[in-house]
């Protein structure tokens, strides 16, 4: 499970998306965190073909932190795994292209204090002319000529003994970021922003926070919102974060998982439990368009429709898996 900041400056409307997105309130003072389902039409489809018991789905974590860049809500920020920034599209005068550069430069602004604090300490541990603090010296010294320069450290060309030394300090500009338009009722995303921008009606969205999910989807396709909020900031998180989806089915259960772009059958299994990795023998693959077409597990494998793989198999996207292990 992933976790996504909201940021954005006052009255963008982040607390109103964390309400739209989570279906919970939000209380001032604190981090706000709600984990919430990863919308996926595929698992419903799949529990169905194979009389599943229950259906899980993948999941996220939301995390508003209320009162801007205080210590106590960048350090919230900084444990998470990417952030969304909020922009504000709606009422008089909008200019999100300029939220954009105030939240860039606020975020930066965290960073370099944050690295000029460790340099400095490095610095003095420095004096005991130890290899290993003259590598993380040198290291924090780049990412701080790159801050300094406005550079977000994910675009500085960090090697990886940079990101090894500036892990423990979670830099907000080494993360992957998304961005969401909070819009006026019905209005397009505004133009001149970064492709991928996605845009949600956030204040319609939190008005069906308290409906169930049948009256909330009718009242918006009232407001002409076809796809939900949710669903479009989950995709968006997991393009910036670099994810697929993989699932798995039987009469237990239908289950969406996550797992990186690129991994191995292997690795995918250990998403599951480490013992399937561990003992991982072979993978069993059907892609979900096939399995369906087929009819479900069985009817894919008598079809000629299902593959075995190895070690070396790289997982995609609608993979359905049946792992063979042994420990």
């Amino acid at each position: 499970m992933k976790d996504i900041g909201l940021v954005g400056v006052s009255y963008s409307g982040k607390s109103t998306l964390f309400t739209a997105l989570t279906r919970t309130g939000a209380t001032g003072g604190r981090a706000n965190q709600a984990v919430v389902p990863v919308p996926d039409g595929r698992l419903a489809v799949l529990a169905e073909l194979e009389r599943s018991r229950q259906v899980v789905p993948a999941q996220v974590r939301f995390v508003d932190v209320p009162g801007g860049a205080t210590a106590q809500g960048l350090a919230a920020l900084r444990e998470t795994d990417a952030l969304a920034l909020v922009l504000r599209a709606f009422g008089s005068n909008p200019d999100p292209s300029a939220e954009l550069a105030d939240v860039t430069a606020e975020l930066l602004l965290a960073d370099l204090g944050n690295v000029e604090a460790a340099l400095e300490n490095a610095r003095r541990r420095a004096k005991g002319r130890v290899p290993q603090v003259a590598a993380e010296v040198a290291a924090l010294e780049r990412a701080h000529a790159a801050l300094s320069a406005e550079r977000l450290l994910r675009d500085a060309g960090l090697d990886a003994e940079d990101h090894r030394v500036l892990r423990g300090l979670a830099p907000l500009t080494l993360k992957p970021w998304m961005l969401v338009a909070n819009l006026e009722e019905g209005a397009p995303t505004p133009e001149g922003l970064p492709a991928g921008t996605v845009g949600v009606s956030a204040e319609i969205e939190a008005e069906t926070a308290a409906m169930s999910p049948e009256e909330a989807r009718a009242l918006l396709v009232e407001f002409g919102v076809t796809e939900p909020g949710l669903g479009q900031v989950v995709a968006a998180c997991y393009r910036a974060l670099d994810l697929i989806t993989f699932l798995t089915t039987g009469e237990d259960e239908t289950r969406a998982w996550e797992v990186r772009r690129g991994a191995t059958a292997p690795e995918a299994a250990g998403t599951i439990h480490t013992d399937l990795q561990r003992g991982f023998i072979r993978v069993e693959v059907v892609p979900y368009d096939d399995l369906v077409e087929a009819g479900g597990w069985d009817a894919a494998k008598a079809k000629g429709r299902l593959r075995v793989e190895g070690k070396e198999y790289v997982v995609r996207e609608g993979d359905v898996l049946h792992v063979r292990f042994a420990v």
